[in-house]
């Protein structure tokens, strides 16, 4: 286990008994309540400074966001926020940001790009405007796409350099068909951005969910820490949806076991320092 605290940046908690969330309902698995208490039993004794929540993709994002807000007076290491808010309205926008940055926690938005069949949505105008609005706000994006997104995100980037951003789960390459091209070559083009930083998350989740092996899915973190380098990776867990593939902590060892040879400080930064400055916890 790593010898330093650890920021987990991509931490999922939700209770379809209170809030509907379509996508969840064909998945057995995880279609139950995962609450606090199911996190604590998952992190076991591993050492946990602070988490931030990141949507659901629940039906109700406002009651979400202040769900959260309540669960994080019991649980003080919910440090952040990242909800849900309807970009593609453009700068109208505004409207639901201001009820929603009421919010103490609130350090993002995450609005899903990967589920829409339009490859070229995010660069529809009022999307483009949507998201140049959260400047205003002092607020980040989180990037969620598949890597058929790529070309286009692209393209996305270089319209908003205004509004600090985070790729999620690497930009989950296509690890299951062991495809390494055009994503490696995208991923380092996205990295000269300065304004982008990588979720080392959900890697585990795009291979076979029952037969992937550490090595297959280090290929794809080993290009993903080389393309942006010690000071713009964060460690995310993307639990719970990770346990379709992997369990919290071996994801935790995994990487821990790839960083083993790097200084303490870049460990640091990783772990903790990168996730806790990009979302000022």
């Amino acid at each position: 286990m790593p010898s330093t605290p650890i920021v987990d940046s991509h931490l999922h908690l939700w209770n379809p008994q209170l809030m509907r969330y379509p996508w969840l309902e064909s998945n057995v698995l995880l279609n139950r309540p995962y609450l606090l208490e199911d996190y604590q039993v998952a992190i076991a004794d591993v050492q946990i400074e602070s988490v931030v929540f990141i949507q659901c993709e629940t039906t109700d994002f406002e009651t979400e966001a202040m769900w959260v807000a309540e669960l994080a007076k019991q649980e003080p290491r919910i440090k952040g926020l990242v909800a849900w808010a309807p970009l593609e309205k453009g700068s109208a926008v505004r409207e639901e940001l201001e009820r929603l940055k009421q919010i103490r926690l609130l350090r993002g938005i995450r609005r899903i790009i990967q589920f829409e069949s339009d490859l070229e949505f995010c660069l529809q105008p009022g999307f483009i405007d949507g998201v140049r609005t959260l400047a205003d706000f002092d607020l980040s994006f989180d990037i969620c796409i598949d890597h058929r997104h790529m070309k286009n995100i692209l393209k996305f980037v270089a319209l908003v350099p205004e509004v600090a951003m985070v790729l999620d789960h690497i930009g989950k390459p296509a690890v299951k068909a062991n495809q390494m091209h055009p994503w490696t070559s995208q991923m380092r083009e996205l990295a000269r951005f300065p304004n982008v930083r990588c979720k080392i998350s959900g890697v585990a989740t795009e291979a076979n969910h029952q037969e992937w092996r550490s090595d297959e899915l280090l290929r794809y973190v080993e290009s993903a820490l080389e393309a942006f380098g010690p000071d713009r990776v964060m460690f995310g867990s993307d639990w719970p949806v990770c346990i379709q593939a992997i369990g919290y902590k071996r994801w935790i060892e995994i990487l821990d076991e790839k960083l083993s040879t790097s200084s303490i400080d870049v460990q640091r930064r990783f772990w903790r320092d990168n996730a806790s400055r990009f979302y000022r916890l």
